[in-house]
């Protein structure tokens, strides 16, 4: 397993640290027989879930860290846990020198936590409203506040509707919203869960920009999860894979594709329709007489297949260009074999 070496890194730089923690959901099963019904009063059958296994992550002051995997990783599960929604089951969890749960009421008011598929916006009340609530909720001295709003104003463009209804904004004025209103008590540490699912393309550049220069001119910890890899790559020097509960790689994204060689797509137009047959590469589609192909550049290289694709075929365009990063997590979950990748 992958793991940036912290061993130099004192105490004072660590913000957020996850030590053996597990974590086991119980879930009930049930039973159509008739029999088992009254069998399941007495003695339920109990489905033991893992959502966490042992997992050791450490995360400096100032970082931005990408959290990724597949779908019941136990991405948002680590979140919650760290947001103080959740108690592990067994193992630490500290952030920011504290126990979430414990000292949760300090704790809160030093952090932000957006779950993408969730609001804090008053629903039938203007954006303005909310903003106001929580300014008098969290006891923010005005001069603070008027700083602060003028602050994600202008990196978030909220002022355009800053005084419309919740219910009608998009979900990408939504979302820009949301992370003003979570930014106004000024935490050091932000956890975004899927913070750019199901906006636009124009919405999710204007968010991922806004987390760089927060995190660049305030010094904002951050933690984001996704499933849009190549967003993750744009945003973050930092990588932690997870699949079922177990971290596979903690690196940065060179490393990661470093994993699986120098993934290239290469992309030849010829004269007819038939994809020429090339050794040592991965033939994906053919789109009429452009042919798709993948391979890894260390292993072979441009001239040697074109000059293979010119015996078959007349060339008449060629393209290439990195493979996207989704791909070299395809390999990696190949690979896992529930201890990180080989």
């Amino acid at each position: 397993m992958n793991r940036p070496d912290h061993s130099a890194t004192s105490v004072s730089d660590i913000a957020v640290e996850l030590t053996e923690v597990d974590k086991i959901f119980y879930q009930r099963q049930r039973s159509e027989k008739v029999r088992d019904v009254f069998k399941n009063l007495f003695r339920p059958n109990i489905r033991e879930i893992r959502a966490l296994q042992k997992v050791n992550l450490e995360i400096r002051h100032g970082e931005i860290v990408a959290y990724a995997g597949p779908n019941g990783a136990g991405k948002s599960t680590t979140v919650k846990l760290l947001s103080s929604v959740l108690a592990p089951t067994s193992g630490t969890v500290r952030c920011l020198g504290m126990d979430p749960l414990k000292d949760r009421v300090h704790y809160v008011k030093r952090i932000g936590v957006v779950f993408g598929q969730r609001t804090e916006l008053w629903w039938d009340q203007p954006v303005a409203a909310s903003f106001e609530w929580k300014r008098v909720v969290w006891d923010i001295p005005r001069d603070r506040y008027n700083a602060m709003l003028d602050f994600v104003k202008e990196l978030l463009g909220i002022d355009e509707f800053f005084n419309s209804l919740a219910r009608q904004l998009s979900l990408g004025q939504k979302m820009r919203a949301d992370l003003a209103l979570m930014l106004m008590h000024e935490p050091e540490i932000l956890f975004l869960d899927e913070p750019t699912i199901g906006i636009d393309v124009l919405a999710k550049r204007n968010i991922l920009d806004f987390i760089k220069d927060l995190n660049r001119e305030k010094g904002v910890t951050v933690m984001i999860t996704s499933h849009d890899m190549d967003e993750l790559e744009q945003l973050a020097g930092r990588i932690v894979m997870i699949d079922k509960g177990n971290i596979a790689f903690d690196g940065d994204f060179r490393e990661l594709r470093g994993q699986f060689g120098d993934r290239r797509h290469l992309i030849i137009e010829t004269a007819d329709t038939s994809p020429p047959q090339l050794s040592g590469v991965q033939f994906i589609e053919s789109e009429s007489n452009r042919h798709h192909f993948t391979f890894d550049a260390a292993q072979m290289s441009i001239p040697t297949l074109l000059d293979e694709a010119a015996e078959q075929t007349t060339i008449r365009d060629v393209e290439t260009h990195r493979a996207p990063i989704d791909d070299v997590i395809a390999d990696m979950y190949e690979d896992w074999d529930g201890e990180g990748v080989n």
